[in-house]
C-alpha cells in the first residue's frame, strides 16, 4: 500500500511540475523547469500507471470485444490523464506493428517516455520556405495529396524504458513517427499547449517524397528531405480507453 501512495504522489510531481514549467514557456525558469520535468518523466514506470504489456485478446477486450485490426479494436488508443489550458497528459498504447503516421505539433513542445515494449521514433525539423536547393519530387498520383514542405530528416532512435524521454519543440524534432518495434508498446505523453484547432493547433499528417518511408531504413543523417501533406491514413485511429491509474486533480 506504501508503493501505491508513493506512485500517486510521483505521478501529481510530473503533473504539477509540467503546469509550473509551460505555464510560462517564453520566461527565464523555463529551461531549468523543463529539465527537472525531464528527470522526473524519467522515473516514471508503467507499474506507477496499473500499466502492464498486453495480448491480442486483452487489447480486444479493453476496446470492447471483437478480433485485433478488423475495425473494432484500433491499433492505438489513448488514455487520458489530465489537461489543462498549458499542457496535456496521457498515455499512448500501441498495438504489436502498429504505426503513428508522421505528423506535427504546430507550436508546441512536448515529451513522451516509453513505458513498456520498444519504439523506433523518427523526428524531422521543416526548413524554411526559401531553404530547398532544388523543387520537390512529383507527389505521385495518390489522391488528397496537400503542399509539399522541406525538411531536415534529424534522426530515427529505438527508444526503451530504459531511455531517457524523447522530447519535441516548436522548432527541433517538431515532425514524428512513431513505430511499435517487436511487439505492443506504451508512452506516457505531454504536449504544451494541447492541441487545438480553433487557435492554430491542428494536427497535419506527412509522407517523405523521396526515399524510403519514415519508419524504414533511411540513407544517412541527418538529411533533408521533402515531405506532402496527405489525410490522416484509413488504417490509423485513435480509439480511447479509461486510464487505471492514480487519479491526478490540478
Amino acid at each position: 500500500m506504501a508503493w501505491l501512495y508513493q506512485a500517486a504522489s510521483d505521478k501529481k510531481r510530473v503533473a504539477r511540475q509540467a503546469r509550473l514549467t509551460f505555464r510560462s514557456p517564453a520566461g527565464p525558469a523555463f529551461g531549468e523547469n523543463l529539465h527537472r520535468l525531464q528527470q522526473l518523466l524519467d522515473e516514471v514506470r508503467a507499474e506507477d500507471l496499473h500499466l502492464a504489456p498486453r495480448g491480442p485478446s486483452a487489447a480486444a477486450a479493453a476496446a470492447g470485444g471483437g478480433p485485433p485490426w478488423a475495425g473494432v479494436v484500433p491499433p492505438v488508443s489513448y488514455m487520458h490523464i489530465c489537461e489543462t489550458e498549458s499542457f496535456s497528459m496521457g498515455v499512448f498504447l500501441l498495438r504489436s506493428g502498429a504505426c503513428i503516421p508522421l505528423h506535427d505539433h504546430p507550436g508546441m513542445n512536448g515529451m513522451l517516455k516509453v513505458l513498456y515494449g520498444t519504439l523506433r521514433i523518427a523526428c524531422m525539423d521543416t526548413l524554411p520556405a526559401g531553404a530547398a536547393a532544388a523543387p520537390p519530387p512529383p507527389a505521385g498520383s495518390g489522391s488528397g495529396s496537400g503542399p509539399c514542405l522541406r525538411a531536415l530528416f534529424r534522426s530515427r532512435q529505438h527508444y526503451t524504458p530504459a531511455s531517457p524521454p524523447c522530447l519535441l519543440s516548436p522548432h527541433t524534432d517538431n515532425l514524428h513517427q512513431i513505430d511499435a518495434v517487436d511487439g505492443p508498446a506504451a508512452f506516457l505523453d505531454i504536449l504544451a499547449p494541447p492541441y487545438d484547432p480553433q487557435h492554430g493547433r491542428d494536427c497535419h499528417y506527412y509522407r517523405l517524397l523521396e526515399g524510403p518511408p519514415a519508419g524504414a531504413e533511411p540513407p544517412a543523417l541527418p538529411r533533408e528531405v521533402w515531405l506532402v501533406e496527405t489525410p490522416q491514413a484509413a488504417d490509423f485511429w485513435c480509439g480511447g480507453e479509461p486510464y487505471p491509474g492514480p487519479r491526478v486533480c490540478l
